[in-house]
């Protein structure tokens, strides 16, 4: 079936997503990304693990869902290889995805995505204020032992779609280089936190109980608590009030002691000129 017949060439998302397949066709050092074959509005990527972190030397592999109301609407991202940042088959909760819209700005881009998401493959929560580790969609906190070991284990992973994964990649002479946007974009985006409560997993039965409780242990442990926003931001305006108090303490001082220096001095002249 031809792309006239199967979609709209008149709406303004097929004309987008068929502008960004045509520039993002040819592979990069860093990442790879194209729609399928007999759907526009899912596409496959693989991005290189970012060097000198433990994802050096690994290839990660995933999906894109685009909403028909893309771009006003963000994408959805899947990670499909094992790496112990993110889980895998599981939509990540990026300020950049399909969890938070409010966020999403129609000119961010499919390769937007890909950069924001290969910023966060090394990331620590504490390191952006905004996100949590604790019950963030998507987030996992694997050693760097765990993660250096699932990098050397991508380069044969292999997606029935695009096959092996470690081919899709090239060398290339010179790596893109990221527009004021994109830099601006990346120092924004953040990790969000579970928001949406409504969809709950149905209750397991009571055969299944006893190996809830163990997958629930298990990711229990993956996960470790960071201090929450609320109180980082509490501790950071408690320090800028005490250090402007003490500031304006010391002014107050200052101000007085000039004021007496001042008085003295005219009362010495004032004297000088009266009794001379």
């Amino acid at each position: 079936m031809s792309l006239e017949t199967r979609y709209n060439l008149k709406s303004p998302g097929v004309k987008r997503l068929m502008r960004e397949a045509l520039e993002l066709a040819n592979p990069t050092e860093e990442y790879h990304v194209c729609p399928l074959e007999d759907n526009l509005f899912e596409w496959h990527f693989t991005v290189r693990g970012p060097s000198e972190t433990e994802f050096e030397g690994g290839y990660y592999h995933g999906r894109i869902l685009l909403p028909p109301q893309y771009p006003m609407q963000p994408p959805n991202i899947i990670l499909l290889t094992p790496n112990g940042r993110f889980e895998v088959n599981k939509k990540i909760c990026l300020s950049i995805s399909g969890f938070h819209p409010e966020t999403w700005q129609p000119s961010w881009s499919i390769r937007t995505a890909l950069l924001a998401l290969i910023a966060f493959m090394p990331s620590k929560a504490l390191m952006f204020p905004l996100a949590q580790g604790a019950g963030t969609i998507g987030s996992l906190d694997y050693t760097p032992e765990e993660r250096q070991l699932l990098a050397k284990k991508s380069k044969s992973w292999e997606c029935p779609t695009c096959g092996k994964i470690a081919d899709t990649l090239v060398s290339a002479e010179k790596t893109p280089v990221l527009t004021q946007e994109e830099n601006s974009m990346l120092q924004t985006i953040t990790l969000k936190t579970e928001e949406d409560k409504s969809e709950k997993a149905p209750p397991a039965e009571e055969g299944d109980e006893a190996e809830t409780v163990k997958s629930d242990i298990s990711q229990d442990l993956r996960q470790r608590n960071v201090p929450s926003t609320s109180q980082m931001q509490t501790q950071v305006v408690d320090d800028i009030l005490r250090t402007s108090i003490e500031r304006s303490n010391r002014d107050k001082f200052w101000k007085v002691i000039i004021s007496i220096i001042v008085a003295l001095i005219a009362l010495l002249v004032l004297r000088r000129v009266l009794f001379t």
